[in-house]
């Protein structure tokens, strides 16, 4: 499906977008506050204020080893690594959407996925001798593996002959690589895994930010940083490529510069990111028509404001995955899917209405 409607909203001046601005940052602070005061121990959100003031230095609060240890150490690592994730998959989806012209497009076009998923699952059943802390980093580091391979593969297909990665062939090679990906995980499983083994994938293809610690929660917040930075500077670029290739260039846009640049930083990003917190589906491809239907389709706007409620929503939707079940913890990609599923149902019912009244 192409063309999810893309609502033409009133011109953002210097004052709205300031304005909206600032209000995704009062909601992701405060969707990160609730993030550190709700878990297996209540912390006041009083008490949660103390002990980040005491760390940066703003005063001497009074505060317990163990808030401190609980806040600091266990929670703004998660929520931190949460809200990058969150914001980098957003602002991935948004521009491989654009770059596409495909609004099912999300970061996972490039057989990203599945080609992390096929590397962690080799770590997983085959085993690495390890356990612990180098298990998991063994895991990250095949996963990772995974995806880049992936993604070369993919654009080696897109790209062959003509360097010019045609949105179709792109989308076709995603897929391809993406199947080939999924029958070695499969195979592996079933033949070569055990029952603690399948669980083991199962848990990590669903995602988790649960293993995020302050060493991944810096890399995680580096990388969604870098990515939007880079993928914001090239706005006017994606607003051109929204109007397709044609319009693109006649502005005097370099369209396969541009496109190989802006679709291996998006690459880059979400393996990087699924390589630490596993597959977390569904908030790339449904943040940005969320924005869309506020903002507009305008990029300057639309990719920082995907990535603040891509950050608030998984560090929102961790909250749940963690309290929802008492002494048990819910993969998040089942809690992110349980949102966007619905909004993009209504998405949906809304095109054909829309579709309806033109007609």
């Amino acid at each position: 499906m192409t063309g999810v409607p893309r609502p033409a909203a009133r011109a953002a001046g210097p004052g709205r977008t300031a304005a909206v601005l600032a209000l995704g940052v009062g909601v992701l602070l405060a969707a990160m506050l609730l993030g550190l005061a709700v878990g297996s121990q209540h912390e006041p959100p009083g008490t949660v204020i103390d002990v980040v003031a005491r760390r940066l230095g703003l005063g001497n609060p009074r505060v317990t080893l163990l808030d401190d240890q609980i806040v600091w150490q266990l929670r703004l690592p998660r929520v931190l690594g949460a809200a990058a994730t969150g914001a980098g998959l957003a602002v991935c989806g948004a521009v491989l959407q654009t770059l596409t012209g495909n609004d099912l497009a999300d970061p996972y076009l490039l057989g990203i996925s599945d080609g992390a998923a096929a590397g962690a699952v080799t770590v997983i059943v085959l085993g690495v001798g390890a356990s612990g802390a180098a298990a998991a980093g063994a895991v990250s580091a095949a996963a990772f593996a995974g995806a880049l391979l992936a993604v070369v593969v993919v654009l080696a297909l897109a790209g062959a002959r003509t360097w010019s990665l045609p949105a179709a062939r792109t989308v076709l090679a995603g897929i391809a690589v993406g199947q080939m990906c999924g029958a070695y995980t499969s195979f592996v499983v079933l033949v070569l895994g055990d029952r603690d083994a399948a669980r083991g994938v199962m848990e990590w293809t669903l995602g988790s930010v649960a293993g995020v610690r302050w060493h991944t929660a810096v890399f995680l917040i580096a990388v969604a940083v870098a990515g939007t930075v880079i993928t914001t500077s090239s706005a006017r670029d994606l607003d051109a490529f929204a109007f397709g290739e044609t319009a693109a260039r006649s502005v005097g846009v370099h369209v396969e510069r541009t496109r190989w640049t802006l679709v291996v930083t998006a690459a880059l990003v979400t393996a990087c990111l699924v390589a630490d917190t596993g597959v977390i589906g569904f908030l790339g491809l449904v943040v940005p028509h969320m924005v869309r239907l506020v903002c507009g389709p305008r990029h300057a706007l639309l990719l920082p404001v995907s990535a603040l409620l891509g950050a608030s929503l998984l560090v929102a939707s961790d909250v749940v995955a963690r309290s929802v079940l008492p002494d048990q913890e819910i993969p998040v990609g089942v809690i992110t899917a349980g949102l966007g599923a619905p909004f993009f149902a209504w998405l949906l019912w809304h095109r054909g209405r829309a579709d309806g009244r033109a007609r």
